[in-house]
């Protein structure tokens, strides 16, 4: 079996959290397992767990993305994750 990066994607419906899902999703390889959770359906306990506190936000491997701590999210933050890098 052969390892997968794990990559959660919080929403919560708005335009930011739609332009968020659409980049991870483009840029994402088949080493990237992407579950998108529209929090205002589903997630919220998964959220808590990780700690975060605002949408969107982008979780890898267990860890918030240092930018979803501070800004908008960029193609650049979300490659020097590792999404779209086949493991």
């Amino acid at each position: 079996m052969s390892k997968k990066r794990k990559v959660d994607v919080f929403t919560g419906g708005c335009p930011l959290c739609d332009e968020t899902v659409k980049l991870v999703k483009e840029l994402a390889c088949p080493s990237c397992d992407v579950i998108v959770y529209d929090l205002r359906k589903e997630g919220m306990d998964k959220a808590k767990k990780y700690g975060v506190n605002s949408v969107p936000n982008v979780v890898v491997d267990g860890k918030i993305l240092e930018c979803c701590k501070r800004r908008k999210i960029t193609a650049k933050d979300l490659k020097e994750a590792g999404i779209g890098i086949p493991l």
